[in-house]
């Protein structure tokens, strides 16, 4: 009998989701599958609101940003429904078989594969594949959506280094990634940025002006500081480890993911602080949903291909409860509960970082 194979995207729209649906998707077909579209994610798959992928769908969207199934935040077990948040992993469940299907491919970051994971372990068959800017899904070497954001993202840097200069100026980049400083780092390093604040190191904003106020005495009055938005300083880490609202033996950058954080609050106050400590006129940028659109780049839709090719051998094999995570130029199966739950953040020696301090770059510690 022909396989059904349901898609939904899931989380955060991010460059490449296209690509990866059409990717999965006509492998599927060659294979002699049918696919099925899920509208807008979990919740589309709990309201049962599908789409025929068939008959051309996914000709001509491997360019497109963004998704053209929709997508959502919502959790399977924590959905609002009339106007109270309830468990309707049943519902999902009830609705995988109404329509039909032998496997539900979803496609997102870190939320999403515990979704998957609690799906599986409800008894369905659920393939993943890893997609976020932020870079951050662990058991992968990297994630689609990342590769764009970083060239969005440095781009910007590139330009704000024309103004900085002009105007001897402190710019104050603040560039997504809550809980990881993937995206902040690669571009802080390719944008060649006087300062890089991420997460995963507690910046000491004096050391911060100290270097800044050194490029000044050297005859370069102006700097450009890339800030992740959950970037936190040694006083906001301590003040949080003894407000007794976390726990003691949480990380930075775990710290830096909790909600009630307000990040362009954070990062408009670091500018004030840098300008009385400097006396340097400082401007905040901060790109947010910009680094999330447009056409994905040629190594986002490459990625995204070869991880949804992989994901329909996967399937045509019977080999469900994974992630297809991105190993060298191959693929690997990696079961979601090695993933689900977990971040991958910077170590604070990775190379990146190494790099970044061996041409002078400050990390404010």
């Amino acid at each position: 009998m022909t396989q059904t194979i349901g898609i939904l995207t899931s989380g955060g729209d991010s460059p490449g989701l296209n690509a990866a649906i059409r990717g999965v998707g006509k492998a599927c077909q060659s294979h002699g599958m049918r696919i099925v579209g899920i509208r807008d994610g979990f919740r589309g798959l709990m309201e049962n609101r599908t789409v025929d992928l068939e008959h051309g769908a996914l000709s001509g969207i491997l360019t497109l940003g963004g998704t053209i199934l929709g997508t959502s935040r919502e959790k399977p077990h924590k959905m609002l429904v009339n106007g109270k948040f309830r468990d309707m992993t049943d519902t999902l469940v009830a609705n995988y078989h109404a329509n039909g299907l032998d496997c539900l491919v979803c496609l997102g970051g870190g939320g999403t594969q515990k979704n998957a994971l609690r799906l599986k372990q409800a008894g369905l068959n659920v393939v993943t594949l890893p997609k976020t800017i932020d870079n951050d899904v662990v058991r992968t070497d990297i994630t689609f959506g990342f590769d764009t954001a970083l060239g969005i993202a440095t781009d910007a840097i590139d330009r704000l280094h024309s103004t900085a200069h002009s105007h001897h100026r402190i710019i104050v980049v603040e560039i997504m990634g809550h809980r990881a400083g993937w995206l902040a780092l690669g571009a802080g390093v390719a944008g060649g940025a006087d300062v890089i604040l991420i997460p995963e190191i507690p910046y000491d904003v004096e050391l911060v002006a100290k270097a800044i106020k050194a490029r000044k005495k050297g005859g370069k009055p102006f700097s450009i500081v890339a800030v992740a938005e959950g970037a936190l300083s040694r006083e906001e880490y301590q003040a949080h480890l003894e407000s007794g609202g976390w726990k003691k033996d949480k990380k930075p950058s775990e710290i830096a993911a909790e909600p009630e954080l307000a990040y362009a609050e954070r990062t408009l106050r670091l500018a004030h602080l840098l300008e009385k400590l400097t006396g340097l006129e400082a401007r905040v940028t901060i790109l947010g949903h910009l680094q999330r659109g447009g056409t994905p780049s040629a190594a986002d839709r490459l990625l995204a291909t070869r991880l949804g090719t992989a994901a329909a051998d996967l399937i045509r094999d019977g080999q469900f409860g994974v992630m297809v995570a991105a190993r060298g130029e191959a693929t690997e199966p990696v079961a979601l509960e090695e993933v689900a739950g977990q971040a991958k953040t910077v170590p604070s020696g990775h190379p990146w970082v190494a790099s970044a301090r061996g041409v002078g770059t400050s990390f404010g510690d």
